[in-house]
């Protein structure tokens, strides 16, 4: 069994809480959280055991306390000293994205990780999502014929931050799964937005992501709007894969058509159909805890989840929160 603790326990840690309170490989030693009430509902709604241990200080959980893991499902301002902490008491760690505010402190944790001998797993969710999988995989992506551009939408009322603004909030969802389908990450990037709700911070973005092939996805990410929206495609010469989360009965689909010109110079749509794509019907968060496990007993992190990947996304938000302050001048990526 492995002996585990979640530190933090607000919006997404509880998530954590539910699906290891019960896992078979997991014994949850504690939950971590700075408000006792949230602590307490959290132990109510899961039903947990008294042997759980309910507590406010991390630091001294870990030092007072057996454990083989943790979770750090808190604010990203508090995520380097913590996982650092955890890190040196030789704890695997299984971290929210983004890992860090820096890509020096991205690379910091992972080096110690690798010097501790543990692993250093991070929560980019949706590369565990069936649909992702399965809009990368053979069938999808390569059929699109010659890729042209992308685009997606990350909108509702909210949830509105105070720690990052909506950019650091909801963008790495959307780039982690262009990357995947993809197979690459921007080299260029241009942002704008506005703040509407809190001075400084911004509550909606509208982003470019540029590729070295000429590839540009166009996104827009925002807390200010009721229609709420998780959609991303990407549009090639034959057809577009499009994810479309709200559309409960097909969310993965390829709209295939193409733009042909007939001998009097004129264009029209030919071989208009669409094609729904199924995919396992497994909750991506899940795949992330057993894989975490998994890491744990093989000694293996998944690219998808390692402090590689999770440095060149917090790449990509450093650039495009450049972009933002210069009002939208275009950004290169530090490294690729």
């Amino acid at each position: 069994m492995i002996r585990l603790a979640v530190i933090g326990v607000g919006r997404w840690g509880r998530h954590f809480a539910r699906l290891f309170a019960h896992h078979p490989a997991i014994e949850l030693v504690a939950l971590v959280d700075h408000q006792r009430s949230r602590l307490q509902t959290v132990a109510t709604e899961l039903q947990l055991p008294t042997t759980v241990r309910l507590e406010n200080d991390f630091e001294q959980l870990i030092r007072s306390t057996e454990l083989d893991a943790v979770v750090i499902a808190t604010p990203v301002t508090s995520h380097f000293g913590l996982i650092q902490m955890a890190l040196r008491q030789g704890l695997h760690v299984l971290a929210e994205k983004p890992l860090t505010l820096l890509p020096s402190d991205c690379l910091a944790l992972t080096q110690l990780a690798r010097a501790q001998g543990v692993q250093l797993f991070v929560d980019h969710t949706y590369g565990f999502h069936p649909a992702v999988q399965r809009g990368a995989g053979a069938g999808a992506i390569a059929d699109l014929g010659t890729l042209r551009y992308g685009y997606a939408t990350r909108s509702h009322l909210g949830p509105v931050r105070q720690d990052v603004d909506v950019l650091w909030d909801l963008a790495i969802h959307d780039l982690a799964i262009f990357n995947c389908w993809l197979g690459q990450r921007p080299q260029q990037v241009q942002a704008q937005g506005q703040s509407w709700l809190q001075a400084g911070i911004a509550d909606v973005v509208w982003a470019t992501l540029i590729y070295s092939d000429g590839f540009r996805a166009t996104c827009h990410w925002s807390w200010d709007n009721p229609d709420k929206q998780r959609r991303l495609g990407v549009v090639g010469d034959r057809g577009t894969l499009l994810l479309d989360e709200m559309n409960i009965t097909a969310p993965l689909q390829i709209y295939w058509g193409e733009s042909c010109q007939n001998e009097s110079g004129s264009f029209a749509p030919k071989n208009l159909h669409s094609e729904v794509l199924t995919f396992p019907a497994q909750e991506p968060l899940q795949n992330v805890c057993d894989r975490f496990i998994e890491s744990i007993q093989t000694g293996q992190t998944p690219m998808i989840a390692s402090g590689q990947i999770a440095t060149g996304l917090v790449e990509v938000l450093q650039a495009l929160t450049r972009s933002l302050q210069a009002g939208g001048v275009v950004q290169t990526i530090a490294s690729q």
